[in-house]
């Protein structure tokens, strides 16, 4: 029979290797990423408002020269994140507001335009 106090050891030492599994995993997991969740929160800081668009209104603003955000093709699964002017934003069919966030509906959402702060990127457009 194991006495308590083995009993107890035993408990820490599987506390102690599967805290250290984790810690292994997380860092893992940011060696992995490369920098795209900073780089996701960088593209945020510049936005006011964020909007969930469709696949094709995505694909009709890159075609007018608006250009893809390259951090969005950094994640999985991709999506298009473009910064977009307001009055373009409202001749869209679908654009439902979102929290401008690392959330759930951002991380949903497979195309998002944003609208920049005023000043801080005065050409949105790639030149075409």
């Amino acid at each position: 029979m194991a006495s308590p106090a083995t009993d107890r050891m035993q408990a820490r030492a599987r506390a102690v290797r599967t805290s250290a599994a984790v810690r292994a995993w997380t860092y893992r997991q940011r060696h992995l990423a490369a920098g795209v969740w900073f780089r996701l929160r960088r593209v945020l800081a510049d936005a006011r408002a964020a909007y969930v668009i469709t696949d094709e209104d995505a694909g009709q603003l890159e075609a007018e020269g608006y250009a893809p955000e390259p951090s969005g093709r950094d994640v999985s699964p991709a999506k298009i994140i473009l910064f977009v002017d307001e009055a373009r934003l409202k001749t869209l069919r679908v654009c439902r507001p979102i929290p401008v966030s690392l959330g759930p509906e951002f991380l949903a959402a497979r195309a998002v335009a944003l609208v920049a702060f005023d000043g801080v990127r005065a050409q949105s457009r790639s030149a075409v």
